[in-house]
């Protein structure tokens, strides 16, 4: 009699595991191809030269939704089709995020796709209060790190949350303005971003509404950041560091 076959399964052979109806297998974030890196440009901002949006996500985190207990921040961006351009971390200890809270300091780097940092942002310990309009908030901008390429500078306002968006010479370049009231329900809240003279909205950073469970009992939030195709990259960037402030300032808290 013939036989056809093994008699015992092949050393190698893995049988595939059986998926529950209606499975979808998980999909991997595709990164966004690195384009040439045209002359004066810091190492790793080449991928700004072709954006005109972009999208940060901040990462959830388990043991915060349980206990509460603060982690580190850490956020994904992304291109207007979802492309993954950077990954942002928080470096700070437990103890500075516990007593401190939102107003802690700290240091965030920007790390492209191939795990090279791109940017450090570095934020001092200052005050929040309106009250006391000289030490308020600021913001250093490094690429590569060690080397300033811009700064974000809270301007003193009585009621709307207002900045200015500064060159690595510390010269005004960009206006933002919030509203008087960022704590909305069931909708976006934007912060315009404007000239100098503050008479054109040039761009803009949206906190965007998430839902009630996890605006009520997280603190990850989702931006979106628009500005001009043709702006300096150094100050792209630097815009990406005010979205992470106005973030501490305003929504890291809830």
């Amino acid at each position: 009699m013939e036989y056809s076959g093994y008699a015992h399964p092949l050393p190698n052979y893995v049988h595939p595991v059986p998926q529950p109806p209606g499975y979808i297998p998980p999909t991997t974030i595709e990164s966004m191809p690195a384009p040439q890196r045209p002359a004066g440009c810091p190492p790793g901002l080449e991928y700004l030269t072709q954006i005109d949006q972009l999208l940060i996500h901040q990462q959830l985190e388990l043991i915060e939704i349980l206990v509460g207990w603060e982690t580190n921040n850490k956020y994904q961006i992304k291109n207007s089709l979802g492309q993954k351009v950077f990954f942002a971390a928080e470096e700070n200890d437990c103890c500075t995020r516990y007593w401190c809270g939102p107003l802690r300091p700290f240091t965030i780097k920007v790390l492209d796709n191939y795990g090279q940092e791109v940017l450090t942002l570095n934020r001092p310990l200052k005050c929040a209060s309106c009250c006391y309009p000289c030490c308020l908030q600021e913001l250093e901008v490094q690429a590569p790190p060690g080397n300033p390429i811009g700064y974000v500078i809270q301007d003193w306002h009585p009621l709307k949350p207002k900045f200015t968006i500064q060159n690595e010479r510390k010269e005004p370049v960009l206006k933002i303005e919030g509203p008087a009231c960022h704590c909305k329900c069931c909708s976006d809240v934007v912060f315009e971003v404007k000239s100098v003279d503050e008479t054109h909205v040039v761009g803009k950073i949206c906190k965007q509404w998430t839902g009630f469970l996890r605006e009520a009992y997280t603190d990850a939030d989702n931006f979106g950041i628009q500005f001009p195709m043709d702006l300096d990259v150094k100050i792209k960037a630097v815009m990406v560091g005010a979205c992470f402030l106005i973030d501490f300032m305003y929504f890291e808290q809830k």
